[in-house]
């Protein structure tokens, strides 16, 4: 059954990547302005199959030396399946924008796109995000982390707004 389970994992994962290039087409990203961490609020996970959600929060850290950014947000599966049940979960996204204008709150808005993730115990996923306030910014790939069991697959979503 692991085996088997981490096979499909995997399957998924390599899938939602494979996929992505046709959601990472809508923006114009070009520069990398930095990385974004998000962790998983425990206890704020709802798991519908076909639906899912976890609220995050995030810190956003500019390659330019601006400072540091903080978010509250919320991640998930918008329409899928999700079979995976997890007690934490950790995201790690390169940030590119075509637009490297400086100032405050760049990374909130909402983002969509395609990702996939299997866990044993352990777990690995990826997605690619496009979004922002004027859609030019992609979050790509993440790598996902996580504690728990199961799999999932689909367009997800990251909702972020300023801590």
């Amino acid at each position: 059954m692991r085996k088997s389970l981490f096979g499909l994992g995997l399957a998924l994962v390599a899938s939602a990547l494979m996929a992505a290039p046709a959601f990472a087409g809508h923006s114009t990203a070009g520069t990398k302005i930095g990385v974004l961490n998000c962790d998983s609020i425990p206890g704020s996970g709802v798991n519908l199959l076909i639906h899912s959600t976890v609220d995050l929060e995030c810190t956003f850290n500019s390659t330019d030396g601006s400072g540091v950014e903080h978010y509250v947000g919320e991640t998930g599966v918008g329409f899928g399946i999700d079979l995976k049940w997890d007690s934490k979960r950790h995201l790690v996204f390169s940030v590119f924008a075509a637009d490297t204008k400086s100032g405050s709150n760049k990374m909130a808005g909402k983002y969509a796109g395609v990702g996939a993730a299997a866990a044993v115990g352990l777990g690995l996923g990826a997605q690619v995000l496009v979004g922002g306030s004027d859609k030019s910014v992609s979050l790509q790939p993440v790598i996902e982390g996580s504690e728990g069991i199961g799999a999932s697959a689909g367009l997800t979503y990251l909702y972020l707004q300023a801590k």
